[in-house]
């Protein structure tokens, strides 16, 4: 697409039926205003990180190009703030940090840009008002956890294998083969997009 960035949304879920959100969260992406859906990573159960007490996740990457900014940090704010209104729509409600959630999305990658920003009022986690340190956290772009998060990595791998984000010294492939050989369950893919269904099979 002409005078486009390629970006890359983590999704993620645990409440209610999470195989069905995310891929109308697919759906509601590939509408985004300027917007275009260029890739679905495979649909992925993984188990929760930071707190362990709750049902596992369903995860998934997708990469959009979307209009570019002459101005990443702008660009890649206004992209934040359609994200998480994206999350109010589904039913995000607010919680603890890394806790249940019905619709994550994290802004994984920009471009080559590499951001820490303050955010706008309406790219705050939904966490915030619970967790005084997210209501002062930055969009950090690429996102600071994703090389050691297998939940973003093996989806992400699907779709990039051999892109390797700025600041990191290995490809997204590699990091995953790394990390995964050591914890070979915490990523299972559990589908394969089917663009004819828009959804996995």
């Amino acid at each position: 697409m002409p005078g486009s960035v390629r970006v890359y949304v983590g999704l993620g879920a645990n409440v209610g039926d999470a195989h069905a959100t995310l891929a109308q969260a697919v759906g509601a992406l590939a509408t985004l205003p300027g917007a275009a859906l260029r890739g679905v990573s495979r649909l992925y159960r993984t188990k929760p990180v930071g707190v362990t007490d709750q049902p596992e996740f369903l995860n998934a990457v997708v990469a959009l190009d979307v209009l570019d900014s002459d101005d990443p940090p702008t660009g890649a704010t206004a992209l934040l703030v359609q994200l998480k209104d994206l999350e109010r729509a589904f039913g995000r409600r607010r919680r603890r940090r890394w806790g249940p959630r019905e619709l994550d999305l994290d802004l994984l990658l920009y471009g080559d840009a590499r951001l820490s920003v303050e955010r706008p009022p309406g790219g705050m986690p939904r966490s915030a008002s619970t967790d005084p340190a997210a209501a002062t956290r930055l969009l950090e772009v690429p996102h600071p956890s994703m090389a050691d998060r297998l939940f973003v990595l093996a989806p992400l791998a699907d779709l990039a294998p051999d892109l390797v984000p700025p600041g990191w010294t290995a490809s997204v492939g590699a990091r995953h083969e790394e990390l995964s050989s050591s914890e070979p369950d915490a990523a299972v893919a559990v589908g394969a997009w089917d663009p004819r269904h828009a959804d996995w099979r």
